[in-house]
């Protein structure tokens, strides 16, 4: 009997079911650890969204007796692909026959996964290096990241942008700004100035959007010109206001794709650019008295004051009455506009903020290592800067002003 319950006691017991350990063990290379994440990632978010349409509906996934009682029911589902850290990861949310089911596991319209990887893009987009981000990340959270993941994450935005880039547009923007921004960039063993081409829109209820971003040499009147032609191929058919700089050929690019839109120039670039011909001693009394042309009411009376300038100050500083007159025929439409849209429109102060807050973001990178990187850094500071923008105000009387000025024809009837 004791030799019975010896044998008993010896006996092997058998090991506690370990099923994480079990697929752990089956990964032999970091590829085996990113494909094994990736599809536990995605039964854990389908098992959440399958139990978040349940508490929606108030009975669980093929409880009959239930669904017959509500009038609310399942409606199929929708898979839409994922970006993550170690791949994409194929989701499958499913669908009400109400269509009010708003998902808080993975939103709508939702690209990527995981705030970690936000909080790296934003720090990105603030212009911190990968080092700066390391170190932050460590500080922060107390993880160490590598350069290469890092590099992943921030390449991950690429087919972002490209999408965005080449994304449709409304048929109707009723103010643009077009506008330069001069980065450094490497290219081959020499750093050279490159323009960013930045335009900046107002669409038809009053919220700014920047349409896309452009990268060449340099800012030029053709090259604009190519950048509006891609905006007419994406779906704008009319811009009302252009609101540009002085360079020199652009309103010219813009009626020539645009024949309806009014071009209007920065009436801020135009005092600037007479005060170069001013001493310092005369500024204020010439400034006084260019501010009362651009102040005034109507057409007529700006047209006097630009006669009384001349008058006035014309023989000491022919020049500056010339920028004025070279310029006028871009200067006057900001005369036919109530103040509601004089404000908006008579500088290109809105895109010039948009460029400050982007130089701010992209400072600590003097120099782009290449023509992607800038665009990359340039899109996230954007989309940082965009977050913060709220719609203009007294919009809803601008919209009935230029209904009364362009007519049915050119103003959709009920915006915004």
């Amino acid at each position: 009997m004791q030799a019975e319950k010896r044998k008993r006691q010896s006996k092997p017991v058998p090991a506690a079911s370990d099923p994480l350990g079990e697929l752990a063990a089956q990964c032999k290379t970091p590829q085996d650890v990113a494909t094994l994440y990736s599809q536990l990632l995605q039964r854990v978010l389908d098992r959440g969204l399958s139990e978040e349409m349940d508490a929606h509906l108030g009975y669980e996934r093929h409880d009959k007796a239930s669904a017959g009682r509500r009038g609310n029911t399942r409606n199929g589902s929708m898979s839409k692909t994922m970006k993550g850290t170690f791949g994409e990861v194929t989701v499958t949310t499913p669908r009400d026959r109400a269509g009010s089911f708003e998902p808080t596991l993975v939103k709508k319209r939702q690209t990527r996964l995981g705030d970690f990887e936000d909080k790296i893009l934003a720090l990105y987009a603030r212009g911190l290096s990968t080092r700066d981000i390391e170190t932050a990340v460590v500080d922060l959270y107390g993880v160490e990241v590598s350069h290469d993941l890092i590099a992943r994450v921030t390449d991950g935005v690429l087919e972002e942008i490209q999408a965005w880039q080449e994304r449709p547009l409304e048929t109707i923007y009723p103010v643009v700004w077009l506008d330069g921004l001069v980065l450094k960039v490497r290219q081959g063993k020499q750093v050279v100035n490159k323009s960013a081409h930045v335009v900046l829109a107002l669409n038809l209820v009053g919220q700014k959007e920047v349409l896309g971003i452009w990268l060449a040499e340099n800012e030029s009147a053709k090259f604009w010109a190519g950048v509006l032609s891609e905006l007419k191929q994406r779906g704008v058919r009319d811009i009302y206001i252009a609101c540009m700089d002085g360079l020199k050929g652009l309103p010219e690019a813009v009626t020539a794709l645009f024949p309806a839109t009014l071009t209007q120039q920065c009436i801020v670039h135009l005092v600037r650019a007479s005060m170069r011909y001013v001493p310092s001693g005369q500024m204020s009394p010439v400034a006084a008295a260019l501010k009362r042309i651009y102040t005034s009411v109507t057409i007529e009376d700006a047209a006097r004051e630009l006669d009384v300038f001349e008058a006035e100050w014309g023989d000491k500083y022919r020049a500056a009455v010339r920028v004025w007159r070279n310029a006028w025929h871009n200067v006057v439409p900001i005369f036919q506009f109530p103040p509601a849209i004089r404000r908006i429109t008579y500088t290109t102060n809105a895109i010039e903020s948009l460029n400050a807050s982007l130089r701010k973001y992209t400072r600590n990178r003097r120099i782009f290592p290449n023509d992607e990187s800038a665009i990359k850094s340039l899109y996230l500071a954007i989309r940082e800067t965009s977050r913060r923008w709220r719609f203009v105000t007294e919009w809803r009387q601008a919209m009935q002003y230029f209904q009364i000025l362009f007519g049915d024809e050119r103003v959709p009837v009920g915006h915004p």
